[in-house]
């Protein structure tokens, strides 16, 4: 009598199918250069806190007072999440370019789960990404000011390690966004141009709108969730009225709604 093989349960089919998503993103060039050009801000921020404590070094007690110097470690996170944010786009659209996509759904019948499985490899990246820039940043940066009494660069990293964490979540969520939106847009060029909108361009017409509009709806902007998730105060483009449970949410709605919108136009169009 021969013995009949278990057929692989639900479990066992959606971890085949992540490890078909990650095989396919390892296989993608420009996976590895945009987070190579992501990590490569982490240098370049730690040459500008370097002409920072150049500069700082150089002035008079008076001009000093005056003084002040971003986020860097912001900074690096702002920007790694368009890099990652392009990747959550070319892991879809280089699919739909090659013709991929339609073999990926006839393997994967469950379209729900092939997204689910993309945006779980795609998101684990993001993250990993984000938080190795935050986190390596601000300590790289920190040791090069050292101890020079630059505003912003006082606290102690107790005091920020919950901003820093958001800000690498920012970076997994901005991908997400990007995944759900290059569902819907299945084009590059569309994707990627809307991502740059919602990541500067809304953001900067927003912080010019007149007052009390300009908080009002800054204070949904992307880059200012994560420090009104450490409950930081910023000097920026960006508003301040959330508290950090709602601000949290909305940072969690940037990756969930485009991933909604992306289940249901999946599910009701041809590949």
């Amino acid at each position: 009598m021969t013995r009949r093989t278990a057929a692989p349960g639900r479990y066992g089919r959606a971890s085949a199918v992540v490890a078909a998503e990650w095989r396919k993103l390892r296989s993608m060039r420009s996976a590895y250069w945009t987070v190579a050009v992501a990590v490569a801000f982490v240098p370049l921020s730690v040459l500008l806190a370097m002409q920072a404590a150049h500069i700082w070094d150089g002035l008079s007690a008076e001009r000093r007072e005056g003084f002040g110097l971003a986020s860097l470690a912001d900074l690096a996170a702002w920007a790694a999440a368009l890099c990652l944010g392009v990747l959550g786009v070319l892991s879809v659209t280089s699919e739909y370019r090659t013709g991929m996509i339609r073999v990926t759904l006839a393997a994967v019948p469950a379209r729900r789960t092939v997204l689910a499985a993309k945006a779980a490899v795609v998101a684990a990246v993001a993250l990993a990404a984000g938080e190795a820039v935050a986190f390596t940043t601000f300590l790289a940066t920190r040791g090069v000011i050292g101890d020079r009494p630059i505003s912003g660069y006082t606290s102690a990293f107790g005091d920020e390690a919950v901003e820093l964490a958001a800000a690498g979540a920012s970076v997994a969520a901005f991908a997400l966004f990007g995944v759900g939106l290059a569902f819907v847009l299945r084009s590059t060029a569309g994707s990627i141009v809307s991502l740059a909108l919602v990541w500067h361009v809304v953001p900067v017409m927003v912080g010019n709108l007149p007052a009390p509009w300009n908080d009002r709806i800054g204070s949904f902007m992307l880059g200012g969730l994560p420090a009104q998730i450490g409950r930081k105060d910023q000097n920026s483009i960006y508003g301040e009225l959330l508290p950090p449970g709602a601000a949290a949410l909305v940072l969690l709605a940037y990756a969930v709604v485009p991933l909604a919108a992306a289940a249901i136009v999946l599910t009701r169009r041809d590949a």
